[in-house]
Parts: C-alpha cells; sequence; structure tokens
C-alpha cells in the first residue's frame, strides 16, 4: 500500500518539464531576439539589428549601446509569420498556464492519491500549449530569410527563437508524460 503513495514518475517528469518550457517560451515571446540582421550596408560594422515579434533594437556590439523601438521602415511587423507569432505565442502562454493549474489539481499535492483522468486531462491541455508555440517559431524559421531585411544584410537566427522551439518542445513532453496519466484509468476499469 506504501507504494501506491508515491507520485507517479510521469506526473512529476510532466510537473517538471512544463514550467521550464513556459519560462523559455515566456523568455522567448518577450525578449526581442528572433533574428539578427547583421553587416547592413550604410552602417557601422559592428552594428546589429535584433528583431522580435513586438520590438526592433539596435546595437552597436564593441560599445553595448543598445536602442530599443526602432522604426520598422520594412514593415516587418506586418509580415503574416510575424503576426501569427504575436497572437499564438501569448495565446500559448496563456494555455500553459491553465494546464498547469489543472496538473496541480489533478497530481495529488495534498491527497493521498492522485487524480489520474485529470493529470491527463492537463497533459492534452498541455500538450496543445506546445503545439502552439512550436506553429508560430517553425513558420518564422521556415521565413526567417524571406522578410524584409536591408538589402545586402547577413541573417542569422536569435536567442529568442531557440528558446521558443526548446520551451515548445519541453512543453510536449511534459504534456505528453502528463498524458499517460491515461493509462492508470485504463488499468482501473
Amino acid at each position: 500500500h506504501l507504494a501506491s503513495m508515491r507520485t507517479p514518475t510521469e506526473m512529476i517528469v510532466g510537473l517538471v518539464l512544463c514550467p521550464c518550457g513556459l519560462l523559455l517560451t515566456l523568455t522567448g515571446t518577450l525578449a526581442p531576439s528572433w533574428r539578427q540582421v547583421s553587416l547592413i550596408p550604410d552602417q557601422p560594422m559592428d552594428v546589429v539589428l535584433e528583431q522580435g515579434i513586438w520590438d526592433i533594437c539596435r546595437e552597436r556590439q564593441s560599445t553595448h549601446d543598445r536602442l530599443c523601438g526602432q522604426a520598422d521602415e520594412l514593415r516587418y511587423f506586418e509580415q503574416v509569420p510575424v503576426r501569427v507569432a504575436q497572437g499564438l505565442m501569448p495565446s500559448s502562454l496563456v494555455v500553459t498556464l491553465l494546464g498547469l493549474v489543472v496538473a496541480a489539481l489533478g497530481v495529488r499535492c495534498w491527497q493521498p492519491e492522485p487524480r489520474h483522468p485529470v493529470a491527463g486531462v492537463a497533459g492534452l491541455v498541455l500538450l496543445l500549449s506546445g503545439l502552439m508555440s512550436l506553429v508560430p517559431s517553425s513558420w518564422y524559421t521556415q521565413e526567417l530569410w524571406a522578410l524584409p531585411a536591408p538589402a545586402g544584410s547577413t541573417l542569422t537566427v536569435g536567442y529568442s527563437l531557440v528558446l521558443s522551439y526548446l520551451g515548445s518542445c519541453l512543453e510536449i513532453l511534459g504534456g505528453l508524460a502528463l498524458t499517460l496519466s491515461f493509462h492508470h484509468c485504463c488499468k482501473e476499469r
């Protein structure tokens, strides 16, 4: 009977991975570096533009002078992948928070037994939230070089996009782990 008092491994894995994914996705959503534009013609060699989904920052790497709120002269924010990311990334964060609340109710924080169906539903919600943030990250990566940039400049992936990808993957894995809680419901029947 003592063995049943332990929290199942899949629930622990889900409750560790999903909050980590939430933090990475939040950072990726807010930080302005989905794409870096460097070696811009008619600009000093050390000037880098960092484009996010909300802001464009200009940084001189030699002095680390950074100025955000740059004018969107190339209509970067009007591009469909950027608009989709502006909608889906915050939505994903809200769905992740909802999934974590449901997971807390399903995993037995204050009860002798976990509620496996509730934890399984939380896993599905968290899986959905991971997919909601993976779609804009993937689409943006696909269109990275097609999005408007100064002619002759060099484009690279920014750290915010990488963090968004990692966060999405952690949420998907954590959601899948929690979804395994449905297995216990089937065994009980």
